[in-house]
């Protein structure tokens, strides 16, 4: 069989002469939006469950605050947003009452260059100095909104609070432990502080049973701790509206969602369930995924996690992460650091934070892994994955695998997309 990957984002052949091939786990095709801006219009004069046009209840003089994302997810924002402005602007609010707030939680700020690719060159220049990037570990640019059933003390970006609306824009894929992301995320964690991003992230932790809480699960909402709790947190935040995307599997828009933040969001996650789920009757031996433009192994977790899925218990994986950023930052090297399940478990019960519910399934799934990266050796070592120099060394050490296991004719996926492919066991 002759197969196609990406390492970051250039595509190479390999070809794998053994192994019984079960398919390749992808997202659906669909079709990209053709007009953009109509499709941008037509959401915002019948948004999702909101009484009239989103922007109808808006006034000149107001001021208006745009949340988007930062530099690791691609939205598709440089051609929605000039619309949305475009639509603000008709609504009245003018050019100097609007400031636009890169949603990073805690992840890197996006530089000048990343900034003006999200936004587009033209509103990017458009708005010079009407642009702030959210720093969630600083306790004055926060305001305090109250705190959650579930004792998360919410604390919003004070710019963004203080402003007479805010929309939330962002595109929705599905999430480990958040369920999906896009809607609510936008704003917990997107604009919120380290304080309630980590109180959020620990409800991850069943306690008790010092494991992670199996209410968190991937594509699910309702009955997820961590996602209910999101969307209260964020309901505080008193978002006017949400502007979504969903992207096809070539990065272009297929689904545009605009309208109020759960109701439009809960639409918007229908369509990505139906893109990127993808159910299997059975789990291979085998798995050979990449995890694409992901550029740190934060992000590429993503695509482990998903593959992980899609593997037998003692089963394998072939791995291809570039990872040209690192591993994604040095807080997540203190968690992998720890060692062991139960030593990140023991310090996740006195500070919950997601980089240790990261570090602590990373070390749970690594030891099957065989990746191809560009990670130094001692960050291959650190996650606990197996270093290859290339994917044929890779397969050559999963035959070796295979066979110390007595597995003839071992079967096996290809998961081209594994960061946004998500296989669900559904045995026939």
């Amino acid at each position: 069989m002759k197969h196609t990957l990406n390492y970051g984002t250039e595509p190479f052949d390999f070809e794998l002469n053994w192994g019984h091939f079960l398919g390749a786990l992808d997202v659906r095709d669909a079709e990209p939006i053709a007009d953009v801006p109509a499709a941008v219009r037509e959401a915002l004069s019948n948004p999702i469950g909101l009484n009239g046009p989103m922007l109808s209840p808006f006034r000149s003089g107001e001021r208006v605050a745009i949340l988007v994302s930062d530099s690791f997810r691609h939205t598709g924002g440089d051609l929605f947003l000039p619309v949305l402005v475009e639509e603000l602007n008709a609504a009245g609010i003018r050019d100097e009452d609007l400031f636009f707030l890169f949603a990073t939680g805690t992840h890197r700020a996006p530089n000048e260059a990343e900034q003006a690719r999200i936004l587009g060159e033209d509103l990017y220049r458009r708005f010079e100095g009407q642009v702030e990037v959210h720093e969630a570990s600083d306790p004055e640019r926060h305001v305090y909104l109250g705190t959650t059933s579930r004792g998360t003390p919410v604390w919003i970006n004070k710019h963004a609070r203080d402003c007479d609306r805010l929309i939330a824009t962002g595109t929705v894929v599905m999430h480990y432990h958040a369920g999906f992301g896009g809607g609510r995320k936008s704003i917990l964690p997107g604009i919120a502080s380290v304080e309630t991003i980590s109180h959020n992230h620990s409800l991850n932790l069943d306690r008790e049973a010092g494991r992670i809480n199996p209410a968190v699960r991937i594509a699910t909402l309702d009955g997820n701790p961590v996602a209910e709790d999101m969307a209260e947190g964020a309901r505080m935040a008193r978002a006017d509206g949400i502007l979504n995307t969903v992207m096809n599997r070539e990065g272009q828009i297929a689904g545009i969602f605009a309208g109020e933040l759960d109701a439009a969001h809960r639409t918007a996650t229908r369509f990505a369930m139906d893109l990127f789920g993808v159910e299997i009757s059975e789990q291979a031996d085998f798995v050979i995924a990449s995890s694409g433009g992901t550029r740190n192994f934060v992000q590429s977790h993503k695509a482990l996690f998903n593959a992980y899925q899609a593997i037998k218990p003692g089963g394998r994986i072939v791995f291809v992460a570039k990872c040209e950023e690192g591993l994604g930052g040095s807080q997540f090297s203190r968690w992998l650091g720890l060692g062991s399940p139960a030593a990140i478990i023991a310090e996740l019960q006195r500070e919950g934070e997601i980089y240790g519910q990261t570090a602590l399934s990373t070390i749970q799934k690594a030891p099957a892994t065989f990746i191809v990266t560009d990670l130094e050796d001692e960050d291959v070592e650190r996650i606990g994955a197996r270093r290859a120099a290339s994917v044929q060394e890779a397969l050559m050490l999963t035959r070796h695998a295979m066979k110390d296991a007595h597995t003839t004719n071992p079967t096996y996926y290809l998961m081209p997309s594994a960061a946004y492919t998500v296989p669900f066991l559904n045995p026939e």
